[in-house]
């Protein structure tokens, strides 16, 4: 007898944590921005200067919430692969669920 599959995190749970994250990415580009144009970097450069320098600061300061979306990611991706495995036992007929029709 097989182990139930986990229960992967909720839809809405999954989609919190995506969206977490990519509101925490545009904040910190555009806090970025703010800050370049205040200082007189506007226009294109200043765009361009905010996204280079986003990516590795948010590769520290978001690093909670990127592990907590990978994290998600993965338990669903887990949960998925339990079911199709349980799936591919009941069809080849090694399922706990098979009648004997003999």
């Amino acid at each position: 007898m097989s182990a139930l599959p986990p229960e992967p995190p909720s839809f809405a749970h999954s989609m919190g944590a995506l969206w977490l994250y990519t509101v925490l990415r545009i904040g910190l580009f555009l806090v970025l921005f703010a800050i370049l144009w205040l200082v007189g970097v506007g226009g294109l450069l200043g765009v361009l200067i905010a996204v280079i320098l986003s990516v590795p600061l948010s590769l520290v300061l978001l690093a909670r919430p990127r592990a907590a979306l990978a994290r998600t990611i993965e338990q669903r991706v887990a949960a998925r692969r339990a079911r199709t495995a349980d799936l591919n036992r009941e069809l080849q007929g090694d399922g706990p669920d098979v009648e004997e029709s003999h």
